[in-house]
């Protein structure tokens, strides 16, 4: 049991497990831990134990849902410290969920924390503080959210996807603000939205079964992720403008993937995807 314990934590998903504690620990005196603490607790649980029937039903054994318990802790990383437990909770479910409902032959489709979140947003008007991703601590402490962010997406061969999205999404604010009104996005390369982009590009955006492999594909989803966020956050102005990013990644790779197993052409790789991502096939 030790060694299986050992073994786990030197994984992606343990370490990534590891390195969302340690924020955890870090950022919940901001917010208070009684306020973070119903929900981030109420959310794992619940999350993980329908994970863990899941699992149990589909593999005819017992498995840790180490997946769900990491995206209960992001689902609540995210949405406001003030969110009820129980939306945090409806929230975690329904993306552990989302993983059975939109999947290809390999892979969840959605990233399922993304699509939960921008979910709740429509159906409890839920707000996004991103406060695990170190909001509220002193500017030195942010190093470690940064140290933490590469290493995890160096162990899962991310970087070409991290860089490409953080240099483009940056760049086309960069290049707005010298030609419009420089007010509008200024709170880009603040607190708390400068620190939600890297959290959002070293754990979410990074999920390996919703992102590609080769350094290539990671260069063109990290454009499209970029572009995608951008547009949101000038056109639509939402609060989710990163996820609905990282959504429209999840869609092209779904879609690269199907067409790539078929070697079809494009209208009929669209078939394809659209059957691959289908709940009911």
């Amino acid at each position: 049991m030790l060694r299986k314990i050992r073994n786990f934590f030197k994984t992606p998903k343990g370490l990534v497990t590891i390195i969302l504690v340690i924020l955890i620990a870090m950022a919940a005196p901001g917010q208070g831990f009684r306020m973070v603490g119903a929900g981030l607790a109420s959310a794992t649980v619940a999350a993980g134990l329908v994970d863990l029937l899941i699992l149990r039903a589909r593999k005819k054994v017992w498995e840790f849902p180490s997946g769900a318990v990491l995206t209960a802790m992001i689902v609540a990383m995210v949405l406001r410290a003030q969110e009820p437990w129980y939306v945090t909770t409806i929230t975690s479910v329904a993306a552990v969920l989302s993983k059975y409902l939109f999947r290809t032959r390999s892979a969840n489709v959605f990233n399922p924390a993304a699509l939960a979140i921008v979910a709740s947003y429509f159906v409890f008007h839920t707000g996004q503080s991103w406060w695990g991703a170190l909001t509220d601590v002193a500017p030195v402490a942010k190093v470690i959210l940064l140290a933490a962010g590469v290493f995890i997406t160096d162990r899962v061969n991310k970087l070409p996807l991290v860089l490409t999205f953080l240099g483009a999404y940056f760049l086309l604010f960069t290049v707005t603000a010298f030609v419009s009104n420089p007010l509008a996005v200024a709170e880009i390369f603040r607190t708390p939205d400068a620190e939600a982009a890297l959290y959002f590009a070293f754990i979410i955006l990074t999920d390996p079964p919703t992102s590609p492999a080769k350094y290539p594909d990671q260069i063109v989803c990290g454009l499209i992720v970029a572009v995608v966020s951008f547009a949101f956050f000038e056109w639509a102005g939402v609060v989710y403008y990163l996820l609905a990013g990282v959504l429209a990644g999840n869609i092209w790779e779904a879609w690269r993937r199907a067409n790539r197993r078929t070697g079809s052409t494009f209208p009929k790789g669209v078939g394809s995807f659209l059957q691959e991502i289908s709940p009911w096939s």
